[in-house]
């Protein structure tokens, strides 16, 4: 069970404003919906309010959501995380047949959540948890709600460059960019 993190919506932001449309008034309960809504791609993320536009959203455009309203409802101290952490066929099974066909055991992925206090809070999907990945992380930053579309994709790639030199993995930047995307293409595929 995740932890609830409960607050009326009571700001005039634009981020609040959607979730109040929508009959939602408090924090646990807007966290709780953009958990149910699908796992998919948003065609903008600069649009703060996407997901509640397309109904629909990754670990990043949820979360940064999710933050952005914390943001307007002067709750600063939920924090957005972009951890990148070892995404293996034991955290995400939809992977496991590109992971063989590249000769991988893993792919070092980004992944975006909340921290409030001592707790983390991961609302990708109903059954998100950040203890499925706690132990596979290998770096934690906090971001901001406007940075999950250029500053995450940077620190990604970054890491992504030294894990290939280090690693003495086969694969240039350009070509374990594309496995990834084949990785999250499998992700986004109904269960």
């Amino acid at each position: 069970m995740k932890k609830l993190v409960h607050f009326k919506i009571e700001s005039k932001g634009v981020v609040s404003g959607c979730f109040k449309q929508l009959g939602i008034n408090n924090f646990n309960a807007a966290s709780q919906f953009i958990a149910t809504l699908p796992y998919r791609r948003n065609e903008n993320k600069n649009n703060i309010c996407c997901v509640l536009d397309e109904m629909c959203g990754t670990c990043s455009t949820k979360h940064a959501t999710l933050r952005k309203l914390a943001l307007e409802n002067n709750r600063p101290q939920i924090k957005l995380v972009l951890g990148i952490f070892k995404m293996d066929a034991a955290y995400e099974h939809r992977i496991k047949n590109t992971l063989q066909k590249y000769s991988l055991n893993y792919m070092p992925e980004a992944h975006n959540y909340l921290k409030y206090e001592d707790c983390y809070l991961d609302f990708t999907r109903p059954d998100s948890s950040y203890l499925n990945l706690k132990n596979k992380l290998f770096t934690e930053t906090e971001i901001e709600y406007d940075e999950v579309a250029e500053q995450k994709t940077k620190i990604h790639k970054e890491f992504l460059a030294g894990w290939l030199e280090k690693g003495n993995i086969r694969y240039g930047l350009d070509e374990i960019w594309e496995i990834r995307e084949e990785c999250i293409a499998a992700m986004q595929k109904e269960i």
